[in-house]
């Protein structure tokens, strides 16, 4: 499946400065190796040495938090809309 996916400022180093960029897959794993297929180093930034999302890392696939959903495994369609939105700390 076809997917936008909006890529964070501080990410946008990988995309060229393309703050979205197009990526095909079926799950949100696979749409995560197709952007380092395409981009690469992103991967890097959104997993863990484990291959799991990165704990201070939201990703949103139209506008459902993936972590309430199916993770990696989360379904993507075409023509989904994905999010990836570093968390900010502060106080």
């Amino acid at each position: 499946m076809s997917a936008n996916v909006r890529i964070p400022t501080i990410l946008r180093t990988y995309t060229g400065g393309a703050s979205e960029v197009p990526a095909e897959g079926a799950t949100l794993g696979e749409v995560i190796a197709d952007l380092e297929k395409n981009h690469a180093g992103i991967a890097a930034r959104v997993l863990d040495d484990t291959g799991k999302l990165r704990r201070f890392v939201n990703v949103y696939v139209n506008d459902d938090d993936v972590r309430f959903a199916e993770g990696l495994e989360t379904e993507i369609k075409d023509g989904a809309n994905i999010s990836i939105i570093p968390a900010v700390a502060g106080g």
